[in-house]
């Protein structure tokens, strides 16, 4: 279950004033920690607009709470493999990506970007295995 989450670094720059070509986004978990059930997941959104034209970067953490017992096996999956649960990974990157891109869409504005549109809902396909960083 989602407690909360900050955001606490964001960088947006735009190179040059061409036209965008497209946007690239990119969502790297940096770590995952446990203190008993409370979950601490570090991440890293990017989101480039194509060609060369900008980007905007924010870095934040996402606040879990889990059992006791499934936040351990959360966290050692992560450091053994640096993958976490399927269903558990999807509410992860839905919410830091809805996180990011409505924040986002107020940061790009000021250096005159489009925003970064909100993707649909990310779903892992049935026994595709478990969500990497």
């Amino acid at each position: 279950m989602i407690r909360g989450g900050k955001i606490n670094s964001v960088e947006a720059k735009r190179d040059k004033q061409d036209a965008i070509q497209g946007l690239s986004i990119n969502i790297a978990l940096d770590d995952v920690k446990a203190d008993g059930k409370n979950i601490t997941i570090s991440y890293t959104y990017n989101a480039k607009y194509e060609e060369g034209v900008g980007i905007l970067k924010i870095q934040g953490e996402i606040f879990m709470e889990e059992e006791i017992k499934t936040a351990k096996e959360i966290v050692k999956t992560w450091g053994e493999k640096k993958t976490l649960p399927e269903n558990f990974a999807e509410l992860v990157l839905n919410s830091i990506n809805y996180t990011c891109g409505t924040n986002g869409t107020l940061v790009v504005r000021t250096v005159n970007l489009s925003p970064p549109m909100i993707p649909p809902r990310i779903s892992l396909a049935k026994g595709a295995g478990t969500a990497k960083a």
